[in-house]
């Protein structure tokens, strides 16, 4: 393990971090808010620190040469650094005095999760309602693949951070280079980003409110500058409008990226965008139905909060615009299954993934197919390609892994005296990335009566879920440390 390469890595990254608080202190300075020094504190705490990693390990002929292994550490280290340094302005302002409550809600923000401990959101400081989102802005697309782009005039190698950081089970380069690679994700991201800022001017939010919604929209992250997040605008303009950038930042963003560039027949092609689509459409119309016929006589009210719900769940964005925890059980059920399946492979989103969902689905359909035809050669197909042994086995162990964490997890809240739907619908929130859950932690409640111990099992939850379990768990081998 090259330690001096890891820590000059990481030292980088901390002054990148402490200059995007540049952003929320403008904002501060320019309400003319008493949060301004909390930023100015952080962003010399945070950058000062990187630049004394930075100079301390800096090699003699300023390469740097990672292999995977300094790759998943530095990913992993940078998740919780961000979380840990990110939290600052909260502490220092006074919004989140506790360090636990400060971790987990920036955790909350660069994992996109949208769980939160702010009771009284409306009350704080623009620089820090800004900082919030931004956190789930940068997190959104990976403030690692922003740092690829950068750190190559540093020195640094970029193409180790990329793999660890894009652990999905297929990759698509879209550039020769890793660098390009990630510039041109961030163009397509702030092009729709931009787009869907002004559609939501037209619908009346105010140039701020549009600003944070959207951050949070195209990070699929949730958090909100109201207390009654989305429903507080009441608007099925703003509804419609951040259903279709939700549905788009949980889509592959290199389908985003060809049809930017010309190219729509991917789109069409693509077997994970059909499902991903489609379990939109079937699971909008089951939960309208149930609404329908049990707790709303207006089934256009029912269309449309059963659309917005089921994308933000989905996309495991966490907005809301309706108290789900009031609503029947088999709609209840439904969105905790959208919570496992998430957005597609190399979208914003967490969760599983729809492409690992829909891998599955087809290897047990092979499996019941051999047993009817024994002697038959069964393979699994995606998009008419025959699907390699190792992909399917990566994805195999994905979805076990990730529901003995899920089990593990809420075992372990139950210890801590919670209740099973609040323990399991809470990992399952976290690990998935979602933002609210149900039992005690519904829509209309906060995370802030969690207790402490299950405050950081959550926040743990949040970055292995964001990192995709693998890239987290492989430190905890052994192996890994060894020679």
């Amino acid at each position: 393990m090259k330690i001096r390469s890891v820590i000059y890595t990481l030292g980088a990254f901390l002054i990148v971090l402490g200059l995007t608080m540049l952003v929320p202190l403008a904002c501060s300075l320019l309400y003319k808010e008493n949060d301004s020094r909390a930023f100015l504190i952080a962003i010399a705490l945070t950058s000062g620190t990187g630049l004394i990693m930075y100079l301390a390990a800096r090699p003699k002929d300023r390469k740097v040469i990672l292999g995977h292994r300094e790759g998943f550490l530095i990913v992993s280290a940078c998740w919780a650094l961000a979380a840990l340094f990110g939290g600052l302005p909260y502490m220092l302002h006074g919004a989140l005095p506790s360090l636990t409550d400060a971790y987990f809600e920036t955790m909350s923000g660069f994992t996109t999760t949208g769980s939160t401990v702010i009771s009284k959101i409306e009350g704080l400081p623009h620089g820090i309602l800004l900082w919030r989102s931004l956190t789930q802005w940068l997190g959104g697309m990976g403030i690692i693949i922003l740092s690829v782009a950068i750190l190559p005039f540093l020195g640094v190698g970029g193409r180790q951070l990329f793999k660890a950081e894009v652990p999905g089970p297929i990759k698509d380069k879209l550039e020769p280079r890793i660098a390009e690679t990630a510039r041109s994700l961030w163009i397509v991201y702030v092009i729709i980003t931009i787009t869907g800022f002004i559609f939501l001017l037209f619908g009346g939010m105010s140039v701020f409110d549009a600003i944070n919604h959207i951050f949070c929209a195209m990070a699929t992250g949730g958090f909100s500058t109201k207390d009654s997040s989305i429903a507080w605008f009441d608007s099925a303009y703003i509804d419609g409008v951040l259903v279709v950038f939700m549905a788009i930042a949980g889509m592959n963003f290199t389908l985003h990226y060809q049809l930017l560039t010309g190219n729509y027949r991917p789109l069409f092609k693509d077997s994970e965008a059909r499902f991903f689509l489609g379990t939109i459409l079937v699971a909008t119309i089951l939960i309208t139905v149930d609404l329908r016929l049990n707790i709303l006589t207006d089934l256009g009210r029912a269309f449309r909060l059963a659309i917005f719900q089921v994308s933000s769940i989905i996309t495991t964005t966490g907005f809301v615009t309706d108290n789900y925890a009031k609503w029947p059980a088999f709609s209840q059920g439904i969105l905790l299954l959208l919570m496992f399946i998430g957005g597609s492979a190399g979208s914003t989103g967490g969760a599983i993934k729809c492409v690992r969902i829909l891998l599955v689905l087809k290897r047990a359909y092979r499996e019941l197919y051999h047993l009817v035809h024994p002697h038959s050669i069964t393979q699994v197909k995606l998009a008419g390609q025959t699907v390699p042994q190792d992909i399917m086995k990566s994805v195999l162990g994905f979805f076990v892994l990730y529901l003995s964490v899920a089990i593990l997890a809420t075992l372990a809240l139950t210890a801590l005296g919670l209740d099973l739907i609040t323990s399991f619908a809470g990992v399952a929130a976290t690990l998935g990335n979602v933002g609210p859950a149900l039992g005690l932690y519904h829509p209309a409640t906060t995370f802030a009566e969690a207790p402490v111990l299950g405050k950081w099992i959550m926040s743990f939850c949040m970055m292995i879920g964001r990192l995709e379990i693998y890239t987290v768990m492989v430190l905890l081998i052994p192996e890994f440390w060894k020679k």
